[in-house]
């Protein structure tokens, strides 16, 4: 398929950031349980404002009338939060949210920045995305741009002659696969090929086309935030509040999606780890993750090997990053993320069913043979 060349994004797409508006209000439940309704007993209201945000913590049941009494300016606001914590999250690609769910990651690229090279032979690959969906991954992301700081993006011939033969295999096994791509065109192929889902760091705003692509083929989409492109999105990054100015650009790409035709149960956000985010910038976003269920998606979470796990530890390579991996991911799964990326899929899934059973002594009794 021929390339054709991308209008140039607007200052509402790729790598922009909305203007912070001091008042804003946001939602951040406490102690969040996932599941296809997201469970918790208290809420943080949160306001933006400078130098630091101000924040009121409730009890769930009360903040409707807190705030017609306390914050009649935003009332509406809020209840429309409230209501997007509320909502059901419907299946993902047939994969229904009733537990954490685990996406395996399958880059078929040959610079990757923590496998690049180890699959990306077409055979090798396929055989390593069978044998991550039979270690426990539910879905699995089959990616054929590297988009690690500074990298450049292949063409888009040699895009879709990594990704689509795998796409179409493990497809054609049953394994429910999504395709990590900016371009449309990578996009449609995939989606023909049998992937259900478009993973993109751009969040939709790379290729004008992308959105009525996924709209099309009534696909689900990943709506990843990155600061800049991956070949910028490392120099200096700066917000003034990072967990804020993410929630805001994400909401604004969730805008444009539904504009497009996709609507909100199709969406997943991501608030994009280690996609223009110095190390701090990270903590703070996986401290504060639970306030983007008020975006109304599923919440997807990658920590995987990120290099801010190195640089908080003894400088670790990215293989040997597991344990900060673990900590990083159960953690957001604390904050009720729905989804985990992650390379280690087994490791993870043990890690997952210790986690699962402490909290929940059901789910464990289930699950154990007798």
């Amino acid at each position: 398929m021929p390339a054709v060349p991308l209008r140039e994004p607007s200052a509402s797409e790729e790598g922009a950031q909305p203007e912070p508006r001091e008042g804003s209000v946001y939602l951040r439940p406490c102690n969040p349980t996932a599941g296809a309704t997201l469970a918790f007993d208290l809420v943080d209201v949160l306001f933006r404002g400078r130098p630091e945000r101000r924040r009121v913590r409730l009890q769930h049941a009360v903040l409707a009338r807190w705030a017609e009494k306390n914050a009649p300016g935003v009332a509406d606001d809020i209840a429309a939060l409230d209501a997007r914590l509320a909502a059901p999250r419907g299946p993902v690609g047939g994969l229904a949210l009733d537990r954490p769910r685990l996406m395996g990651v399958l880059n078929v690229t040959p610079d990757s920045f923590s496998d690049g090279g180890d699959h990306a032979a077409e055979r090798d690959a396929i055989a390593h995305g069978r044998a991550m969906a039979e270690a426990g991954a539910d879905i699995v992301d089959v990616g054929g741009e590297s988009t690690r700081p500074g990298s450049r993006p292949p063409s888009e011939e040699e895009e879709m002659r990594r990704v689509l033969p795998v796409v179409r295999a493990l497809a054609g096994a049953g394994i429910l696969v999504s395709v990590d791509t900016r371009r449309a065109a990578v996009m449609d192929a995939a989606l023909s090929a049998g992937a259900r889902i478009v993973n993109d760091v751009s969040a939709l705003g790379h290729d004008g086309r992308a959105r009525a692509v996924v709209a099309r083929h009534r696909a689900w989409a990943v709506l990843v935030h990155m600061r800049g492109t991956p070949e910028t999105m490392q120099r200096e990054p700066r917000y003034v509040d990072a967990s804020l100015d993410v929630f805001d650009a994400l909401a604004a790409h969730v805008r444009a999606a539904e504009a497009a035709g996709i609507p909100r149960e199709r969406l997943i956000v991501d608030p994009g780890i280690g996609f223009g985010k110095t190390a701090r910038h990270n903590l703070e976003i996986l401290r504060d993750c639970a306030l983007f269920h008020g975006l109304g998606c599923p919440l997807l979470t990658g920590v995987s090997r990120k290099s801010f796990i190195g640089r908080l530890s003894a400088g670790e390579a990215p293989k040997e990053r597991l344990p900060g991996s673990l900590a990083a991911g159960l953690h957001a799964l604390g904050e009720g993320a729905h989804i985990l990326r992650v390379h280690d899929v087994a490791e993870t899934r043990q890690a997952l069913a210790l986690w699962r059973g402490i909290r929940d002594p059901a789910s464990a009794a289930a699950s154990t043979p007798r």
